[in-house]
């Protein structure tokens, strides 16, 4: 891929089904900020889970409680960027972005509670690449979002 197809591919792709620079243009800016803010605000709690992780297996395992508490607490922020993706007249890539984050917490999830006799290993093998993926996933969202709110700086990096 070229610099100069770079410059022609865009969140905002002319594709059936995918967001218009006219509609970004009418999207409220507090609405697209507020947006980003959220799955920034995700993306450090994912962050922190990840951290208490390596702290619960290589330092205390009191760590466990706190790595089971942030999920609790964060995972709802994945339904609120949902919702808030088909609400606003975001691109097909940034709603699929936050469908794929659901689903992937919904197998978190699967992978650590329930445990199927029938299977020879256990699901929770699973968990850390699963997790691994979900970091990757709501770092692309962070991303694809600030090119909305900033898009001065794409438009720059985009013309090179």
């Amino acid at each position: 891929m070229g610099l100069s197809s770079l410059s022609k591919t865009t969140d905002l792709e002319q594709v059936p089904g995918a967001q218009t620079v006219d509609q970004t243009a009418n999207m409220p800016q507090f609405s697209v900020i507020g947006f980003y803010g959220v799955a920034v605000l995700f993306n450090i709690c994912l962050s922190i889970q990840v951290l208490t992780v390596g702290l619960a297996y290589f330092a205390d395992t009191i760590w466990w409680q706190t790595h089971s508490w942030l999920v609790r607490g964060y995972s709802g922020l994945a339904f609120v960027l949902l919702v808030w993706a088909y609400v606003l007249p975001f691109s097909q890539r940034i709603r699929l972005l936050t469908v794929i984050m659901v689903i992937l917490l919904g197998c978190q999830f699967l992978t650590i509670h329930w445990h199927p006799s029938f299977l020879p290993l256990p699901l929770a093998i699973g968990h850390p690449f699963i997790g691994f993926s979900l970091v990757s996933v709501s770092s692309t969202l962070v991303h694809r979002v600030w090119r909305m709110v900033s898009p001065k700086q794409t438009t720059e990096i985009n013309s090179i």
